[in-house]
């Protein structure tokens, strides 16, 4: 007699995913250089702030903003210039009253002096100092810490490492992570017609195994390793037997075809036999893709795909991707490209130049909204906390709260 689907609502095969999908517990710690896209098993936390000491974000002259105060084009202040800081050495001589020196872009500010005078903005006469505009304490100045304090959690457990992220960790002085075991995904196609898709003479009635391809480049794209098992025909024992080996070298086995209700279809039967609790999705509310299979099978999860290569792509990116990420460790985020958003600030901008502001999504009753992050330009931990750059085009002064903007996902 025919099985017929117990079918389940994309909603409903979502949050059978995220009750029984558990993460991988296995770690290791591995060289940062080679941490990219890995999973962080435990919080990064900073042992030492960054920066270290007070530094310009300019190049200019270091002063007291005091006096520079009434300082302007017209009726400029006057300052001694008494020498230069030089990148990489630390300053020790105080800066006087009345008393400028020259800094570098990252250069340490010498004792005593609070902002930096943009080069722009003053002119050097001999030893003089000519200032042309007055500047406020702590202006063009990164304040000890500003970019990470010492105990701060630089970044979370369940995080995919990005560049940025491989940036801020350096920037604490660690050279090794710990992160959560890359996974090893296991992919077996099945079905008497189903052959190599390097075949180059088909066979009347023969398919190639796109699928192959295309599942196990996805695999590679999230982060993981990938074995294939190959092809199998239509006989149950040779499909059990195969399958079992592939599902012992793994920590998720994938099975195309034969997840339909058709006689010679056995991904069920060999699902089931591979352990406990067994199938807990068998069709889902979906086109293409109904005839999908989900399990788990000894703590780990088994998915049966639709044979139909564009019914299996879709099928393994809404599910199958959730499934990946959940067993590997990482955060379970909402993720988009390129999207249109609402800014939940005002944002202020320069005619004739554009600016890149970066946001930070949050999704409000179906609606995404920017949350415009406000740094300085050298502040790695800004691109931590954001997840794109929104665009002031160079026509505009800014853009408003709740107006839509475009918004260029990292």
């Amino acid at each position: 007699m025919m099985q017929f689907f117990n079918v389940k609502t994309v909603e409903e095969t979502y949050k059978q995913i995220e009750e029984l999908v558990k993460s991988v517990k296995e770690t290791e710690e591995i060289p940062l250089a080679s941490s990219l896209h890995r999973i962080v098993a435990e919080d990064v936390v900073a042992t030492e702030s960054v920066p270290s000491f007070q530094r310009s974000t300019v190049d200019g002259y270091a002063v007291k903003a005091k006096e520079t105060y009434g300082s302007s084009e017209t009726l400029p202040g006057f300052l001694s210039i008494v020498g230069k800081v030089v990148m990489g050495e630390e300053v020790t001589t105080p800066l006087g009253n009345g008393e400028a020196i020259y800094i570098p872009t990252g250069g340490m500010m010498p004792p005593n002096s609070d902002s930096v005078i943009m080069i722009e903005h003053c002119e050097e006469l001999s030893d003089l100092l000519n200032t042309y505009k007055q500047v406020a304490p702590g202006e063009n100045v990164i304040q000890i810490g500003e970019d990470v304090k010492a105990g701060e959690v630089v970044v979370k457990k369940g995080t995919k490492l990005r560049p940025q992220e491989l940036g801020a960790i350096a920037a604490i002085g660690k050279t090794h992570v710990t992160v959560f075991k890359q996974l090893t995904i296991g992919y077996l196609s099945s079905g008497d017609e189903i052959v190599p898709y390097e075949t180059t003479n088909l066979q009347i009635g023969q398919v190639r195994d796109i699928n192959a391809l295309t599942i196990s480049s996805l695999v590679k794209e999230w982060g993981s390793k990938i074995i294939y098992g190959g092809i199998v025909s239509d006989d149950y024992i040779e499909y059990q037997n195969r399958a079992k080996e592939l599902f012992d070298q793994v920590d998720c086995l994938v099975l195309s075809g034969g997840s339909s209700v058709g006689a010679k279809d056995y991904t069920t039967k060999v699902i089931e036999s591979l352990g406990l609790p067994g199938v807990f999705i068998h069709g889902v509310s979906i086109k293409p893709g109904k005839p999908t299979i989900l399990a788990m099978a000894e703590e780990k999860p088994v998915i049966g795909l639709p044979g139909h290569p564009a019914s299996a792509m879709i099928i393994f990116s809404l599910f199958a991707e959730k499934i990946i990420k959940k067993l590997s460790g990482e955060i379970s985020r909402k993720r988009l490209d390129r999207v249109q958003v609402r800014l939940m600030k005002n944002i202020h901008s320069s005619m004739g130049r554009a600016d890149y502001i970066r946001v930070k999504l949050l999704e409000v009753d179906g609606e995404w909204w920017a949350d415009p992050i406000i740094g300085k330009s050298g502040l790695i931990s800004t691109l931590v906390q954001s997840d794109g750059i929104v665009e002031i085009k160079s026509e505009y002064e800014g853009a408003r709260k709740g107006e839509l903007v475009s918004a260029i996902m990292f």
